[in-house]
Parts: C-alpha cells; structure tokens; sequence
C-alpha cells in the first residue's frame, strides 16, 4: 500500500463523524434524484408500453346517434389508420354490500373477441360468449374494492329497465388507466367502475341497433390531428357530435401525464438543494484539512511528490465520501422508488407497472457524485497544491484581529466574556458564517416545502368539500329533464334542499385559441353549490353572460367584456355570441358558468336540468340511497362525504410517508452542517479553548462559547430558509398550473413553527456530539500543539 494511501486512511479514519455526515446528506441528495427520476422513467415506460400494446386511440369522439354507415365516412378521412365506433353509456349499478349507488360506464364489446382499440387486458376470468347478453367484463379496481369475482352477480338500471348483470371476468384498459368518474377528484373504485357488455344487447337496450355514440381512431404517423379532428367535427355535427378531442384531452392520459410532470419537476428542485449543500460541507471539512496539515504537504513535496500527486490525494478523500454516500443514495433510491410503484399501483390501472432503473441512471447518479465533490473540493486541492514546501514548513500567520462592532458601539461591558467571544468569532469569520448559514437554510427550506404539499391539500379540500361544495349528494340524469324532475328529488325521503344545474359540452373561443369543457348553468341563489374562489369569496353569476375560471379566460387571452364564441356540442349545436361577465380563481379543472335561466335561453329550450344538488337528513340516507338505485332517469349519484374518504384513503396516507422522509432528509443536511460546523471549529479553536480551561473555565462555559456561535448560526438561518422555502414553494406552485389543477400558494402556520422546531432538534442533538467531544478534550495534548 503507498504511503499516501495509508495517509488517506489514518484521515479518513480521524474524520470520519464529518465524513459520515457529507456522505448521508450525498445519499439524500442522490435518493432523492434516484427516487424521482425513476419513478418517472417507470411510468413513462409502462405507460407507451400499454398503449402501444393495446391500442391506445389517438382521436375520440361522441355524438347523440350515428349510423354505422358513418363509419366508412371517418375511415375515409386522411391520416385515419383504424376506426373503432361503440356505444358508451353511464348506467346505474346495485352492488351487494354497498349502501349508496354506483355509477358504471357501459361500453359495448363484440361477443367474438378479435383486435380492438382501447383493447382489454383479462385480469381474470374469461371473455363474454355469444348469445349471452347480461355476461359483462367488469374494471379490475371496481371488481376489488367490491369483492366482486367471476360469477358475481349485479344488478343494473339500463335505460330505465332493471337487470341483472353476471360477470365473468375482470378486465383492464389504456382508456381507464386512471379510472375517474367525471367531475370527481380521485377514482371512486367502490362507486365507479367500467362495465364492458355485448354490442348487441347494448344496442337493443338503448335503442341504437345499426348505430353508435362513441368512435375512437388512430392516426398514421406524421398526419395532424387538429385536421382530423376538424373533419370528424363536421361529419358528426348533424348526429348530435360533443366534439372530438385528442389525447391530451383525455381525461385518464390528462392525470397521468400531469402526475409524469410532477416527477420531472420534483427530480430537479431536491437533489439540487441536497447536492449543494454537500458540495459545501466538502468544502468545508477539506479547508480546514488542508491547513491543518500545512507541514505534512510540505514535507511530501520536500520528499518529491509533485503538486499534482498531492492535489489528487486530497481529491481521493472527497472522491471517496461522496462515493459512500452516493452508493447509498441509489440503494435508496432504488428502494423508494419501487415504492412508489406500489402505490402509482393503486391509483393507476397498469396490466404490468414494471419499476425500472437503466444504467444510464446509475452513470447520471455517479457523476452528480463526482461533480458535488469536484465542486467542494476544488478549491481546497487547489490551495494544497499552491503551498510551496518552504512557506507550508512555517506555521500559519495569525489573523490580525481589530476593534469589532462591539467595541466601536460600546456594548463591550454590556455582554459577558463568553458572549463577547461568542460575537467576536462571528464577526470576524463572516464568510464562514455566511456558508454555515446557507447550509441551514436550505435544511429549514425542506421542511417548508414538505409542510407546503400538507397545508395546500388541506385547503383544497376545505375549500371544495367545505365552502365550493356544500351539498350531501349530487343526482345527475341520463338525459336534461324538466324542473319537474327537480320537485321529484325534493319529494325523496331525507331531501332537505335540491338546487338544479344544467350541463352543456361546448367548444369556447376567441380568435385563433380554443378550448373544449363543460358549461356549467346555475341558479342564482345557489346555496349548495355557489361560485366561490380560491380565497372563499363568493362570485355572482351575471344574468347574461358567462363566468370562466381565471386560469381559462388566460389560456384564451380574453378579459371582461371581451366577446367569446361559444358552440354547443350537443342537440342542435347552437353557435353563439356570448360576452364575459368575469373570471373566477379556481384550483380544480377549467369551468365555463352561466346562470340557468340564461343557459336555458341559449340552448332554446325551456326550463331543462341535467340534475341536482342535494341537501340530505343523515339518519334517512340509507332509505334516500335505496330510492335512488331505483329510478331510471338517474345516471349516477356522487357522495361528497365518500369523496373526501377516498382522498383520505389514498393521496393524504401516501404523503404522509413522502413527508417522513422529507423530515428526515432536511434533518440529516441540518445535523451534518451544524456538526460539521462545531467540529471545525473545536479543530480551528482547541488551542484557544484548551487555554480558557487551564484558565478556570468550566466545561460548560468552554462548550458554551463554542456551541453559542453555532446557536446564533441556527436561528439566523430559520428566517433565511423560511424565505428560500417560500421561493422554492412559489416555484412548485408555478410549475404545477395544469388543466387538471392549480396549487395555490398556501403555507401555514402549523408548516412554520414544525420547521423550526425540526432544525431546533436537529441543532441540539448535534450540539450534543460536539460537547460531549469537548468534554473529553486532553488539554495537555491540545496546548502541545504547534500553532
């Protein structure tokens, strides 16, 4: 072994507390970057494979009622590879075991199974037969939350007629990746599901043999989709058409590509922070090193060994500490990664969500190592080798101390001669001082970001579930009914109150920018369901106008007063001109309202609704939910109370593990700066503090000078890093705007007092390592050295 080698071993050996602190916030560092970014890999690869494996279409469309003589029409079109018309239809569900009603999505399948697009993946069980109309495939997550297996048994309200389902097999999509009723937050596996049944039957229950109300199409590669989608628009037009639409409007590939985002931007804003900061503590444990150890490198150079060779030996021990730590990064990494998989498990419907991480993950994560330690090594190695031999042999100058702030404003007598010392160190080491700092900060702003994903979550749903949505339950139709419908609901036992909405897909835009949603009409005194915005204020609904949320009426470039076009993607497809009464702040979705009446007016239609709000009596919500699976002319029924548990169920139970190791990864950066700190200076300062000893200073009034400075250090740092965390929230509040959702900019005071109180913990027990070191200070040894 060379010399230099077991020199790097007896150094590595003496500082192996700091060490093990850079190499655990390198760990965190690359865990983090590994975690995230094959996370996202995983999903994206798992993703294209389903799609490109089933079929995934690229264009979809509805209308009221089309002729399969319309199909060769769309096949026709240029660009158009494959065409697959259906028919779709949400129809209610009576499921054993389940109180409330559900809500299935009916599609029709053919009897023969051969090639499709937006094909089936059997989980279980066996495709339906021939001359069976009530075999059904049912989705795999609905089939699980119910304890439905094959041979189950269902009972349907389809098209106002009562049947009885069997169901032979479970079943997966690329279209109900992400299985969402429309409107809902998060999938409802007790409550929604999908229900694949015989094309025949479905078109003898609903009237619609020779015909069809769903297409979905691919395209060749390289043909514009806006071309077709145009072309498809005007051959439905006169079949009822809602319009066609991309995938990117697709509201299962809407979730996920958004969630596939998250993880490209959450990839780049952690690591950096932890990585930073190991580049600093590197730093730091190096330049001290190096002028510790002034005459050793003077006498390697005496004995022959070159600048460069000297350098690289210091370079080795930073090569090596990073090494450590990123080795345990990846193993980490890759640990809560799979992780992640299991959970994506459970909100995404994968046949296969196979976790992968590729070797040019692991060559990435090895060089942000060597960059983290070439960056806080640099400038270190790059003083050892500037040190001739001669200059190196002589001890290093004393530092010329003047009269300090203290002195000049005369509070010299006002503090203690521990605080003096304590205020004079600072003072003079300012750029020591000013790292030390940065490195706490970027610990406390952590902890703001991982109490920032809590505390907009939780005002979210105060918002929606508290002050946007105050209603038990919302009933919507199969098809607009009269406000006598209304009047029927109110009749129901247990309805309290039941206010109308009217919904209308419609296509809005201004000038050369538009955008495809849904037109939400209603009543002006609404109660249960008023416009409210993203602070709680409530918005009035003009009588003649509309009202688009703020991040829409952005996308569109228009303002109040501004004129839109809005066209009706249903019935008779009316065109019209309609002024912008306002904007509203929303965090969900992009919303288009109108008051009812004048929806109503615009449709050229009388007092139509496509259902209603309700107000309930708990007691009676049983008997309320029975009644409800009964009627025919109702589509689905959602549950505020049932939603909110399912967020609960789901997102809030996995953040709160992602929040855990949050905690713990800003816990290990504080304890590695401040015990790097400390330790730095008792190795800079034993000499001095040695001194004070032998002058009569007690251990606890040596600790305190020392660990005082570090103290001060802390609570400078808490309001920096409160403003650094505040940057990095407004950053991810920025990034995350999508059509699906905004995340304001909320943090709270709970978020505040816990990140001081986490570093405050992190400071204390580091402070404890460091004084029980200065307890066992050999002074004799200590006042021996040479300075």
């Amino acid at each position: 072994m060379r010399a230099l080698d077991r020199k790097l071993f007896r150094d590595t050996a003496h500082l192996k507390g700091q060490l093990i602190a850079v190499s655990l916030v390198v760990a965190c560092g690359i865990a983090a970057w590994v975690t995230m970014r094959s996370a996202y890999a995983s999903l994206v690869a798992s993703q294209q494979t389903y799609y490109a494996e089933y079929r995934f279409a690229d264009i979809f469309a509805s209308m009221r009622r089309a002729p399969r003589s319309l199909v060769g029409r769309i096949e026709s079109i240029p660009g158009v590879v494959s065409v697959q018309p259906r028919i779709v239809r949400d129809i209610t569900l009576d499921v054993s075991g389940l109180e409330q009603p559900a809500t299935g999505r009916a599609v029709s399948i053919p009897a023969i199974r051969r090639p499709l697009l937006n094909d089936l993946h059997l989980v279980t069980g066996k495709w339906i037969a021939p001359n069976r109309p009530d075999e059904v495939l049912v989705s795999d997550g609905f089939a699980s939350a119910n304890g439905l297996t094959p041979g189950s048994s269902l009972g349907a309200i389809i098209n106002g007629r009562w049947r009885t389902l069997t169901i032979v097999g479970t079943a997966l999509s690329p279209e109900f990746i992400y299985e969402i009723r429309t409107g809902d937050l998060l999938p409802d596996k007790r409550r929604f599901g999908v229900v694949w049944m015989n094309e025949e039957a479905l078109e003898a229950a609903f009237d619609m043999e020779g015909a069809f109300n769903n297409v979905s199409l691919t395209l060749a590669h390289g043909a514009s989709a806006p071309d077709v989608i145009s072309r498809i628009d005007d051959l439905i037009a006169i079949w009822g058409g809602a319009g066609a639409h991309d995938r990117e409007e697709h509201i299962s590939h809407r979730f996920i590509s958004d969630e596939i985002q998250a993880l490209k931007v959450g990839a780049t804003i952690s690591p950096t922070i932890f990585l930073a900061v190991a580049a600093f503590l590197i730093h730091l444990v190096l330049s001290r090193l190096v002028q510790l150890q002034r005459d050793q490198i003077a006498i390697l150079k005496a004995f022959g060994y070159e600048s460069r060779t000297v350098g690289l030996h210091y370079m080795e021990m930073a090569m090596l500490t990073v090494g450590a730590g990123g080795i345990a990064g990846i193993l980490l990494g890759l640990w809560l990664g799979s992780s992640m998989m299991d959970l994506y498990q459970t909100l995404y419907n994968f046949p296969e969500l196979r976790y992968q991480a590729s070797a040019s993950l692991f060559a990435t994560s090895v060089g942000i190592s060597a960059v983290a330690a070439l960056l806080g090594a640099r400038s270190s190695v790059a003083r050892a080798i500037a040190l001739p031999p001669a200059e190196a042999m002589r001890p290093e100058a004393p530092p010329r101390f003047s009269p300090g702030w203290i002195e000049r404003v005369g509070m010299r007598h006002m503090l203690t001669p521990a605080s003096r010392i304590v205020v004079r160190n600072l003072s003079r080491r300012k750029m020591k001082a000013v790292f030390s700092v940065a490195g706490l900060a970027m610990a406390v702003s952590i902890l703001v970001v991982g109490g920032y994903n809590f505390d907009t979550i939780d005002y979210l749903l105060r918002m929606q579930f508290g002050v946007m949505q105050r209603e038990d339950v919302t009933v919507s139709f199969i098809v607009p009914r009269s406000f006598d419908a209304v009047h029927e609901l109110t009749a129901l036992p247990g309805v309290l109150r039941a206010e109308p909405f009217r919904t209308v897909p419609i296509r809005i835009s201004r000038g050369h920018l538009s955008k495809r949603l849904g037109l939400i009409g209603l009543s002006p005194d609404a109660q249960l369901r008023p416009l409210v915005d993203a602070k709680g204020r409530e918005v009035p609904i003009a009588a003649d106008g509309i009202v688009l949320t703020k991040y829409l009426a952005e996308r569109l470039e228009v303002k109040p007063g501004d004129l839109l076009t809005v066209e009706v993607l249903d019935e008779s497809r009316p065109t019209r001109q309609v002024p912008l009464a306002g904007t509203i702040d929303e965090m969900l979705g992009m919303t288009a309202y109108m008051e009812l009446g004048a929806l109503n007016r615009m449709m050229d239609e009388g007092k139509s609704v496509s259902g209603a709000h309700l107000l309930i009596d708990q007691t009676q919500a049983a008997e309320l939910y029975t009644r409800l699976k009964g009627m025919p002319g109702v589509a689905g029924v959602s549950i505020s109370e049932t939603a909110l548990q399912t967020f609960r169920d789901t997102i809030a139970q996995s953040m709160w593990v992602m929040n855990i190791f949050t905690i713990g990864f800003a816990s290990v950066i504080a304890i590695g700066v401040v015990y790097n700190s400390a330790r730095i200076a008792l190795s800079e300062r034993g000499r001095e503090l040695a001194s004070l000893r032998v002058l009569g200073f007690t251990r606890g009034e040596v600790s305190a000078m020392l660990l005082g400075e570090q103290a001060v250090l802390t609570l400078i740092s808490i309001p920096v890093g409160f403003a650094i965390g505040y940057f990095f929230c407004h950053l991810m509040s920025s990034a995350y705007q999508t059509d699906v959702y905004r995340f304001p900019l909320i943090i709270g005071p709970r978020t505040w007092a816990a990140s001081f109180l986490f570093i405050v913990i992190a400071a204390v027990i580091s402070g404890l390592l460091v004084h029980r070191r200065i307890r066992t200070l050999d002074l004799v040894e200590v006042l021996k050295t040479r300075e």
